[in-house]
């Protein structure tokens, strides 16, 4: 038996190109375990210590499924509007040239560089029904600040970086002789728009949209201060968690944390189906 032979028997693997799958594969486990895996078992070790009738008595207690309604539903609508605003100013920063084109660039990262708290004690001043924007409103009896409407404007200030930069990459790489070719077979406008770049565009939206819409649901710095956290009218499920806590009731609190947990992993996973369709129907992203 030669050398060559053993050697080829013994392997257990052929060599990749790129060395050291081994290591970047067990440091990514070890990291991923230490940094999600093992917290996210500790929650729901937690809210297993609650009998199942104590457990859906919190889910459906009224002030649980109202704050999980508003953090849900604020956040479902500021991701919606952050689509289609986000591919609006994408729209403008990669197809046009004008003055002052990078600085309004730049400042689309803002809410990144911002603290959150900082940004909601902005948002309160300005949105509050003596603030200068929220004073216009006031004679039409129409509350801003302190009101689902309040909680959505800051989560649509937090979350259009996500998808501004998510779909501008991919904008840029589509090729202005798709719309020429598509102009040249007939097409208006509304039809290249409709039928030739936004089906191309349409997993990075939705990745886009998944960002938004799972920053918003988590989101408290930005939401406490212009919230009002009034119970059943603008109290969030963090903001409800946080009180729990402070009331010592730990198991109250991991369970409403595991309730926002699977509700979110469910909607994330149908949102990451529908990406996989499109990719897959489209051939892009």
């Amino acid at each position: 038996m030669t050398s060559t032979t053993a050697s080829t028997r013994w392997r257990l693997k052929e060599p990749s190109i790129i060395p050291g799958f081994g290591l970047t594969l067990g440091f990514s486990l070890a990291y991923l375990c230490l940094i999600i895996l093992i917290p996210l078992a500790g929650l729901i070790f937690r809210a297993s210590s609650l009998s199942a009738s104590e457990f859906l008595s919190i889910l459906t207690d009224e002030r649980t499924l109202a704050a999980l309604k508003i953090s849900f539903g604020t956040a479902l609508i500021a991701a919606l509007i952050n689509v289609v605003f986000g591919v609006l100013i994408c729209w403008v920063l990669v197809r046009y040239d004008f003055p002052g084109r990078r600085l309004i660039d730049a400042m689309v990262d803002l809410p990144f560089a911002l603290p959150t708290a900082v940004a909601g004690i902005a948002l309160s001043a300005l949105y509050a029904p003596k603030g200068w924007i929220g004073a216009w409103f006031t004679p039409f009896d129409i509350r801003i600040a302190y009101t689902p409407i309040g909680i959505t404007i800051a989560l649509i200030f937090i979350g259009l970086p996500f998808v501004v930069r998510t779909v501008q990459p991919v904008m840029e790489e589509i090729d202005r002789e798709v719309e020429e070719a598509a102009a040249t077979l007939g097409a208006n406008r509304f039809q290249t728009v409709f039928k030739v770049l936004l089906p191309s565009l349409l997993p990075a939206i939705m990745t886009g949209f998944a960002l938004a819409f799972a920053r918003g649901v988590g989101e408290y710095g930005s939401v406490v201060f212009i919230a009002g956290n009034i119970p059943y009218v603008s109290e969030i499920a963090p903001l409800l968690i946080v009180i729990r806590l402070e009331e010592f009731n730990y198991a109250g609190a991991t369970a409403i944390a595991t309730i926002m947990l699977v509700i979110s992993f469910a909607m994330l996973l149908i949102i990451n189906l529908i990406q996989s369709w499109s990719r897959g129907r489209y051939g892009n992203g």
